[in-house]
């Protein structure tokens, strides 16, 4: 098994190098998004990545492409869904006033209006509904050395900004109101953490789909919860079992001919339940 995979390391280099590094970066996110029980936020700023996507790919079909060819880019699609999630995660993520739609209320809208306003865009259009449907069902395939290269570098800055700002993400993600307390500026360290949850996410949906983003946004910071009951310890043991789990994943999707997206998100699961497993014995 491992020595066909090694084999395969020339064809497939990109996808697996992928594949790793948006593990990494959504499970070190995640632990924010787990922390602060908005795991439904996670799900909805995805969709509304495909939305992004969707709404490109919906001028192009109106001939906009043909007064702009760069709508037709790579690089335009990405950024779609990157603007696309930072502007849910910033929309849904501030708390609610007195009076006003609860932040859950305004994810629900979002995921909703994301999951069914795509198909209706691109319903007369069949490239574009492969497209969305590619983007749903999850596939690594077709990454390319620029992917490699923009989730490296990404995955560094996760790493860094988490390094640098450890202490005061921990405490704003388990006690807000201490952490406005001892002076950290609770609304512009909420503000960052949504932009950068868009970023990661609409960066990763283009590449990976919508079950591998969300998959690994949620699974590795829950299954090491679980674990760990601590928030220190997941920033370490959340990215670990991403990665390994990943890595694994795509072991296994090689040889037996598996989707490498779902072979890892299943194996994350496995990791949660065996979590809920531990904490239910203690």
């Amino acid at each position: 098994m491992i020595e066909t995979f090694v084999a395969s390391w020339p064809l497939f280099r990109d996808t697996y190098l992928v594949g790793t590094a948006i593990a990494f970066v959504l499970s070190l996110v995640g632990v924010w998004v787990v922390a602060r029980d908005q795991l439904f936020l996670g799900a909805a700023i995805s969709q509304a990545s495909t939305l992004g996507i969707a709404l490109l790919l919906w001028l192009e079909t109106l001939g906009a492409a043909a007064a702009a060819p760069w709508l037709a880019s790579e690089s335009a699609a990405a950024a779609c869904a990157v603007a696309a999630s930072v502007t849910t995660a910033l929309a849904t993520a501030r708390p609610a006033p007195p009076g006003r739609e609860s932040a859950e209320a305004r994810t629900a809208w979002v995921f909703l209006l994301a999951a069914s306003l795509p198909v209706l865009l691109l319903a007369h259009s069949a490239h574009g509904l492969e497209e969305v449907h590619r983007l749903m069902f999850s596939t690594l395939l077709g990454s390319t050395p620029r992917d490699v290269a923009r989730f490296a570098a990404l995955a560094l800055a996760t790493a860094a900004a988490v390094a640098a700002y450890r202490s005061r993400l921990v405490l704003f993600a388990m006690d807000p109101e201490m952490a406005a307390a001892v002076g950290v500026p609770t609304r512009r360290a909420g503000a960052a953490i949504a932009v950068w949850l868009g970023v990661a996410i609409g960066a990763s949906i283009h590449v990976s789909g919508l079950v591998y983003t969300f998959g690994c946004l949620v699974l590795p910071a829950l299954a090491a919860k679980n674990l760990c009951r601590e928030v220190r310890p997941v920033l370490w043991l959340a990215p670990l079992l991403a990665v390994a789990t990943a890595a694994a994943g795509f072991v296994v999707a090689h040889h037996w001919d598996l989707p490498p997206a779902h072979a890892t998100v299943t194996g994350l699961c496995a990791w949660v339940a065996l979590g809920w497993l531990v904490r239910r014995r203690d």
